[in-house]
């Protein structure tokens, strides 16, 4: 939902920027949007632990889907006189209270922090992009959640780390 909520709103203000580093502002203040509010219901609606695998899978199909943008995304996250810098602290801030309220309950690794969840996020997205790798994504997505998530506490979670 959020690569492809991502893409319409690119398009939309496609046609209003003046040039590709003004659409990758935009796509990055979106995003980061997005997943302040997508992370804000997850930690309300949610077990911890389902809360943060399912911002975790919309987060691997956002690299997926426009890892030109991430990595610029992931250049800027360190360089706070960035334009991109904000939207990176907000989405980078949303996954962190996530892993947080997670180790809270026990139920994700207390040895992993946002940065870890970040990178193993990027780098499953990337690797599922590739075509060897692609009909693999979710054994692998599984595969890692499972390493994050220790202590499932719903079905849903026992399920995907199977």
């Amino acid at each position: 939902m959020l690569a492809r909520d991502m893409a319409a709103h690119a398009h939309e203000v496609g046609a209003e920027l003046p040039d590709a580093r003004s659409l990758v502002r935009s796509v990055a203040a979106y995003e980061s949007g997005r997943t302040d509010a997508e992370g804000g219901e997850l930690e309300t609606s949610n077990s911890p632990d389902d809360a943060l695998v399912s911002w975790f899978r919309e987060g691997v199909a956002f690299v997926d889907s426009y890892s030109g943008v991430v990595a610029l995304m992931a250049s800027a996250h360190a360089d706070p006189d960035s334009a991109l810098y904000a939207p990176c602290t907000a989405v980078h801030s949303a996954g962190a209270r996530l892993l947080l309220r997670a180790q809270a309950e026990g139920t994700a690794r207390a040895d992993v922090d946002a940065d870890d969840l970040f990178a193993l996020m990027s780098a499953l997205g990337w690797l599922v992009g590739q075509d060897a790798f692609a009909p693999r994504a979710d054994h692998l997505l599984r595969l890692i959640t499972s390493a994050i998530v220790t202590n499932p506490s719903s079905n849903d979670v026992k399920k995907a780390t199977r």
